[in-house]
């Protein structure tokens, strides 16, 4: 079949004088990209520095490029891509979380207090979770009508509370964290071993310079 095209073609080109026109190559699939995105490597498109996959915040940094030349969109590379990944983690509506009707910021109040035992503030408990204390209070008044949490007056001082995990939540979170961390692992599966341990040293460098200078706005 391919080869009578071809004569049909070749025949055609004779009666008008013309040679045959090539055929077009069908373009290649873009490739699959860690986390299941698709996207296309293009070192041309990037400026130096940038990764090589297109993403979101790849197409917001072009598009602030266009309206604001002379602007320096380096952080956007940056913080622009950890608050599109914290946003999405917040987002998902699948995992260990979800099904025991916890939020992220539960959980964390959850895994704090077990971490550090009974008789945590709430100035504490606000500093460990990087929250507000406002924050704070009304995720532990949640928690505490569930029956996780438990407040105890200090007996030197009744204005202190001391926070706890009931019986029931120690059972919880004792429970879901080991199904939290599997779930979290396969959303990272994505990357090889050798890029995740570069990424969480990148993230821990990064930790440690935000801390440093916004850790004492929080609380």
């Amino acid at each position: 079949m391919v080869a009578g095209r071809a004569a049909r073609r070749t025949g055609r080109a004779r009666r008008t004088g013309r040679a045959p026109r090539p055929r077009r190559a069908r373009p290649r699939p873009r490739p699959r990209v860690p986390g299941g995105v698709t996207g296309v490597r293009s070192p041309g498109r990037h400026a130096e520095g940038e990764p090589g996959v297109e993403d979101v915040v790849a197409e917001v940094i072009r598009q602030w490029r266009a309206i604001h030349p002379g602007l320096d969109t380096a952080p956007l590379a940056v913080i622009g891509r950890i608050t599109r990944c914290a946003a999405l983690l917040q987002q998902a509506e699948e995992g260990p979380l979800s099904r025991e009707g916890l939020v992220r910021a539960e959980f964390d109040v959850l895994t704090a207090l077990r971490r550090l035992g009974p008789g945590v503030t709430p100035t504490r408990l606000a500093r460990e979770t990087f929250s507000s204390g406002a924050a704070v209070t009304k995720r532990v008044r949640r928690l505490q009508e569930r029956g996780l949490v438990e407040r105890r007056p200090d007996e030197r001082d009744r204005r202190v509370q001391h926070l706890a995990l009931t019986e029931d939540g120690r059972v919880l979170i004792d429970r879901i964290m080991p199904d939290q961390v599997g779930y979290e692992s396969a959303l990272l599966s994505g990357l090889p071993e050798e890029r995740r341990d570069e990424l969480a040293g990148a993230l821990a460098e990064l930790l440690v310079v935000l801390e440093g200078r916004l850790g004492g706005l929080i609380g």
